[in-house]
């Protein structure tokens, strides 16, 4: 005896793709909408850590961060959307404000654990954080802050000395070489806006040390009346 099989047409099964393709591309829209907003919100949070107002900063990552949280959840279901180009690019952004503001607030460098960011984007961050650090770095010098903005600088080579080392992942991860070399012309050029800064301040100095000598001496050799 043969049991009795109910065979769906060809159209009630296209019909079922259609539906899970429709359905499958309105999560793929949720999910570019909210990497676009959690990349913006990490690149306003650069902007504001520039301002030094880190609690805003801090406000907008947590924001960011249910952002990435959610995207978790939805990868469970549709893990390729995780690998996504909008995904990487989020992820980037967010641990470059994340590294960022540690360094200036603690002066250490957070972990990809820490901040719940792939070890891709971390590592390409870090070629970014540095045209941060230069942005940084010039605006301590305006300011007067010469020591401040060394100590900029010295991150910058920290983490291009580090990077480089990385001999595997320069091979393995895709932009990395690039990011590097940018990365080492903006070192150089940082140096030499601060060589000129330094020069410039000790000959400030030196004036300013020559015409008090003059002027007392100039006090000294008047006759009194």
């Amino acid at each position: 005896m043969f049991l009795a099989v109910n065979f769906m047409s060809l159209k009630e099964i296209l019909e079922k793709i259609q539906d899970e393709l429709s359905e499958r591309e309105q999560v793929r829209e949720e999910v570019q909408r909210d990497m676009r907003k959690a990349t913006r919100l990490s690149k306003q949070a650069i902007q504001v850590t520039h301002q030094e107002r880190f609690d805003d900063a801090k406000a907008m990552l947590e924001e960011a961060k249910r952002l990435f949280v959610k995207l978790r959840e939805t990868a469970k279901e549709y893990p390729y959307l995780f690998y996504s180009g909008s995904v990487g690019a989020a992820f980037e952004e967010n641990a470059e404000a994340h590294i960022l503001l540690t360094l200036i607030q603690e002066g250490r460098f957070p972990s990809p654990k820490e901040i719940h960011v792939p070890v891709t984007p971390y590592a390409l961050s870090l070629g970014d954080v540095i045209g941060e650090l230069r942005r940084r770095a010039l605006d301590l010098i305006r300011r007067g802050k010469i020591d401040e903005s060394g100590k900029c600088l010295e991150w910058m080579e920290h983490i291009y000395s580090e990077l480089t080392a990385l001999d595997d992942a320069y091979v393995i991860i895709n932009g990395l070489r690039r990011k590097g070399d940018v990365a080492r012309r903006l070192i150089e050029i940082t140096r030499g806006d601060l060589t000129i800064e330094v020069r410039r301040s000790a000959l400030e100095r030196s004036i300013s040390k020559l015409e008090e000598t003059l002027e007392n001496k100039t006090a000294d050799e008047t006759p009194e009346t």
